[in-house]
């Protein structure tokens, strides 16, 4: 069985960067349509079925906005 994982992202802190989108290998993320309080469409979990829980994401991220929990059957 693959590793699953959960991406919370703090939305309104986030710059949208892109940095966590490049980092993902697994296509989870993307960019909201919607924007932040900073005016800023932000990283969001389009595909969160997709997590594997690997924290490339988090720790691509410059404003340390991305928590990853790893998900047990």
């Amino acid at each position: 069985m693959a590793p699953k994982g959960k991406v919370v992202i703090k939305t309104e802190w986030c710059k949208g960067c892109e940095l966590c989108i490049a980092a993902c290998k697994s296509g989870v993320l993307g960019l909201s349509n919607e924007l932040n309080e900073k005016g800023v469409r932000y990283a969001s979990p389009l595909f969160p079925e997709n997590c594997t829980g690997c924290t490339l994401c988090a720790i691509s991220c410059p404003e340390i906005v991305i928590e990853v929990f790893k998900e047990t059957a």
